[in-house]
């Protein structure tokens, strides 16, 4: 990318961040019902000295039918601080998602009317300086007649005043001509070359001696012209507006028809660059904040803390106060998360495609758990030690999906006989890594914390870590194992299927002690409907899909098991006579099952063969009893072999 798409990248994303410093604010603000102060109809004593209080009524002998004006005029006034909040958010919204040239158009259209908005109050403010000078009001002061006569002595004498009247020419010539060149309106030549002199209006009324109630009005009449301008493009650019917003709904309405919501939401998200855009806002954030911090004084408090750790904390704290500040947050979590999964794909010397979702992954852990516990809505101490907890989540989840990425590597490796030392031992480094972490992380936080359900959960994840990429290294071993071994080795998917059932059940355990952890945390500490949703998605993702998916493997193994051992065993004398492999896997058969059709496979090829289907691999033939469909598979033995491999790969 060359650097003028770079700048023209970031202007671009610049241009987007203020609209969600608008909706930053609002929440910020509130949207009117966080004031209200009934908790308790029922007691309407309580209810109506609230609200007496902050109406000024305070006449003890009044009657409680003015309870309900005064409720209804509170209400009233929430409703509109309610109204007004969601139309500028929503405003804030389509000038967001608009394309960046109707965007450009719009900040062209605002700055136009915040420069006569300018105008107007450097204006008044030197009307205001004018009328109020002693020599004005006794009428002795004619600053145009001091001019023209090189009167230095009187001049030096209302210096201020004359520095002031040169200071608001050039501001205002300043003004006119930056309004004069982003004027998105018809450019009449005549009333372009007048502009300048109507922003000078009232400086040139100021040195003349004129009434006072003229120059009151010049400011007014200076602004007027200007602002019917723009209020004509604004009116003249109604239908045009209207005619952008109509095909854009249609250009959506007939990309969703062709390609699904999803797609239109991919592409508006690659479009507006949404993660870069948050990205940019959180930081102007935390720049604005750190300003905050340090003009506060905040830096010099004495409190035993470093003003670093104060400053950081500060951030944290106000970096995480509203939702577009978490998903701002949130953003910089992704894109750090990101860099730590490429560092780990460098350190494996892989480059899958199925690996790069660290980022993402991340973001919705991070933003799910800034849900669940109502970070928008805590005090500043407790948000930071809850901020504090989320990151530990996150971080023994970063871990899980790391083990993720090395565990089918791993397999890959010593499955395929990988002659690569290199590779091997940068999978069993970050295999060590990954039981080295979570060990120092319980050790620390069981040293520093007092015991709670959060610091049960953060044991539970990491423990739960170790014990998978200690299966993993089992069973890595096994197949480097067999990979030395010059005959087949029967056992082995035997030990497999024990080393992984025992992994398997104690995540199962694990997720039913986190799912009643969160019971715990939702009944008694810190209850929410997101969290009760969250519970509710665990419970059956990691609980019921688990045990049912582990009660089946089960069934079928020993279903499996059961037909092969109604089979009979091929003798030594049968298997020279045969002299041949194992048609599933191809190995040399020292021992074999002979099916009713006269076929000899190894036992365990038949096992996994019966996990597919009840025929036989060769000619079809039914193996034991009735097929469970009482038919032919319909599937072609491709598939059926496919099956079978993914099989092997479990």
């Amino acid at each position: 990318m060359s650097f003028r798409d770079r700048v023209l990248g970031f202007l671009e994303v610049i241009l987007r961040v203020p609209p969600l410093f608008v909706i930053d604010e609002i929440l910020k603000i509130g949207i009117g019902i966080s004031d209200l102060p009934i908790h308790d109809l029922s007691n309407i004593e309580e209810n109506y000295a609230k609200l007496g209080n902050q109406f000024n009524i305070t006449t003890p002998s009044e009657s409680y039918d003015s309870f309900d004006p005064v409720m209804s005029k509170f209400l009233l006034v929430s409703v509109l601080r309610l109204m007004i909040s969601a139309l500028g958010c929503t405003v804030a919204l389509c000038m967001f998602i608009l394309n960046t040239k109707h965007l450009v158009v719009v900040y062209m259209y605002l700055t136009s009317l915040g420069l006569i908005l300018l105008s107007y109050w450097t204006n008044v403010n030197i009307v205001k300086s004018v009328l109020s000078t002693e020599h004005y009001k006794n009428g002795s002061i004619n600053i145009l007649s001091n001019i023209i006569s090189f009167n230095l002595e009187e001049l030096c004498t209302h210096k201020i005043f004359f520095i002031n009247i040169i200071q608001n020419y050039i501001l205002q010539s300043l003004l006119s001509v930056v309004f004069i060149n982003i004027y998105l309106g018809p450019r009449n030549p005549i009333l372009q070359k007048l502009l300048p002199g109507i922003f000078l209006v009232p400086s040139i009324l100021a040195v003349l001696p004129i009434p006072a109630f003229l120059l009151n009005y010049a400011p007014v009449v200076a602004a007027l012209i200007p602002f019917l301008m723009v209020k004509f493009v604004l009116c003249s650019s109604f239908f045009q507006v209207i005619h952008s917003v109509s095909s854009g709904y249609v250009q959506a309405k007939n990309f969703v028809s062709n390609f699904g919501m999803s797609a239109l939401v991919e592409s508006e998200w690659l479009r507006l660059n949404v993660p870069e855009v948050l990205r940019t806002f959180w930081i102007l954030r935390l720049l604005e904040h750190a300003g905050i911090f340090f003009l506060s004084g905040y830096w010099d408090i004495e409190d035993g803390n470093s003003p670093y750790f104060r400053l950081l904390k500060y951030s944290m704290v106000t970096g995480c106060d509203t939702l577009t500040a978490v998903l701002g947050i949130t953003s910089i979590v992704s894109y750090i998360c990101n860099y730590i999964g490429k560092f780990f794909q460098w350190v494996l010397l892989t480059d899958e495609e199925n690996d790069k979702n660290f980022g993402t992954v991340s973001a919705i852990v991070f933003y799910i758990l800034a849900l669940q516990t109502g970070l928008t809505g805590l005090e500043p101490e407790v948000r930071f030690v809850r901020l504090c907890r989320n990151f530990c989540l996150l971080f023994t989840a970063l871990l899980h999906f790391t083990h993720n990425v090395v565990n089918p590597l791993m397999m890959s490796l010593s499955a395929s006989h990988n002659p690569s030392v290199k590779r091997h031992l940068h999978a069993l480094l970050v295999c060590g890594v990954l039981i080295l972490l979570p060990l120092l992380l319980m050790y620390f936080l069981w040293k520093t914390q007092e015991m709670s359900t959060w610091l049960l959960a953060v044991t539970a994840f990491s423990i739960e870590v170790i014990i998978k990429v200690c299966v993993s290294l089992a069973i890595y071993t096994l197949f480097l194992l067999d990979s030395r071994r010059e005959t087949f080795w029967e056992k082995l998917d035997d030990y497999i299927y024990y080393i992984r059932a025992f992994g398997n059940t104690i995540e199962f355990c694990f997720g039913i002690f986190l799912f009643f952890n969160g019971a715990w945390i939702l009944l008694f500490e810190s209850g929410s409907a997101i969290r009760a949703v969250m519970m509710c998605i665990h419970a059956y993702f990691n609980i019921w899909c688990d045990a049912k998916a582990g009660w089946s493997v089960f069934m079928k193994r020993r279903t499996a098991v059961n037909k092969i051992e109604s089979l009979p065993e091929a003798a030594e004398e049968q298997l020279r006579e045969l002299d041949d492999v194992c048609a599933i896997c191809y190995q040399e058969m020292q021992s074999a099952k002979i099916t009713k059709c006269r076929h000899f496979f190894h036992g365990v090829c038949l096992r996994k063969w019966l996990y597919v289907q009840d025929r036989c691999p060769l000619c079809h033939e039914v193996l034991h009893g009735i097929d469970s469909n009482d038919q032919r598979d319909p599937r072609p033995p491709v598939e059926n072999y496919q099956e079978l491999g993914n099989d092997y790969n479990r």
